[in-house]
């Protein structure tokens, strides 16, 4: 063997693997409703809600698609903390059903499902909706597991018909409701993403805000010259202007006190984090003080404060006008 040459060492290196750590266990857990605790004190109407009512629908029509994330209890054997499915698991009450297999987490975190999951948006909605017809589902049958009638569902199936590609990946994510589409689908299209960003930079989706938008556009700019004039009541404009009137006037009035009031809800957020980021206080919170609990979840909940503070810019800089 030359000597210069390296030599290969065989022998397995001895630094040891860190492994990552599962979320859950590997199989779900058939559990007792009765054995499972709640961790939020769940609204006195809440199963008057459109929501749970579609939940119920599509539980007993579908059966349970999600299951239910729980966690062991530290000092009851046999019995789990509900970490997410709460109105599921109502609705299997509801219906009769005794057990449910549930996800068993491997960590008590309560705010990841409670304030980092995405809710569906209306474009996600008419997308789901669109596959499934696709596929041969009836309207009359969605209708039923969603519990919505048959003439919504085609609606939703209709939703994004006139509206521009651009338009559609800007708002797909944004809770913009299917009135504001209706609303945008009578511009034409360049006159569409102007329209959507202005409702993006004002974080402003409503139908109001949409119609103000309208009333706003040249008729060349409108796919019916005529559709703004038409439809358009000397009340309902009047309307419209004492509600931007009084909206200036807010922001006017907010801008007096933004800097300081975004200093301390940025400190304050940063506090409630690691507040709930600690299990034990998550616990006593949601058993003692549910109404703390709930306001401390939407603090913690809140997206980036202010955008346009990292740019550099001012409020009035980072606020659209109407066109």
């Amino acid at each position: 063997m030359n000597p210069d040459e390296p030599t290969v060492n065989s022998a397995p290196p001895t630094e040891s693997i860190e492994t990552t750590k599962t979320a859950f266990l590997k199989d779900c857990a058939l559990i007792p409703l009765s054995s499972l605790i709640y961790l939020k004190t769940l609204r006195p109407r809440v199963k008057d809600s459109i929501t749970f009512q579609q939940i119920l629908s599509s539980v007993r029509d579908v059966g349970l698609v999600e299951p239910p994330v729980v966690f062991p209890h530290p000092s009851n054997q046999g019995h789990y903390f509900v970490m997410d499915g709460h109105l599921r698991i109502e609705a299997l009450k509801i219906l009769g059903i005794a057990d449910v297999n549930c996800l068993v987490a491997t960590d008590d975190d309560t705010y990841t499902y409670n304030k980092r999951i995405n809710r569906m948006t209306v474009v996600q909605a008419h997308k789901m909706i669109v596959k499934a017809m696709e596929h041969g589902v009836s309207a009359e049958r969605l209708g039923k597991t969603l519990h919505l009638s048959p003439a919504t569902i085609r609606n939703h199936f209709r939703l994004l018909d006139g509206i521009c590609p651009e338009v559609i990946e800007q708002l797909q994510d944004k809770p913009c409701p299917a009135k504001s589409f209706s609303i945008l689908r009578r511009m034409k299209p360049i006159r569409q993403i102007e329209a959507a960003e202005l409702m993006s930079g004002q974080n402003n989706f409503t139908a109001a805000f949409a119609n103000a938008l309208l009333y706003n556009t040249p008729s060349n700019m409108l796919v019916t010259q005529a559709a703004a004039s038409d439809t358009v009541s000397v009340e309902s404009m009047a309307k419209m202007e004492r509600e931007m009137a009084a909206l200036q006037m807010q922001n006017k009035a907010v801008e007096e006190t933004y800097g300081p009031d975004v200093l301390h809800l940025t400190v304050l957020k940063r506090f409630l984090e690691k507040w709930m980021d600690c299990a034990p206080i998550v616990r006593w919170l949601a058993a003692n003080q549910p109404e703390y609990f709930r306001e401390f979840q939407s603090i913690v909940g809140t997206a980036q404060i202010d955008n346009s503070r990292s740019s550099g810019a001012t409020p009035q800089q980072s606020r659209g006008k109407v066109a």
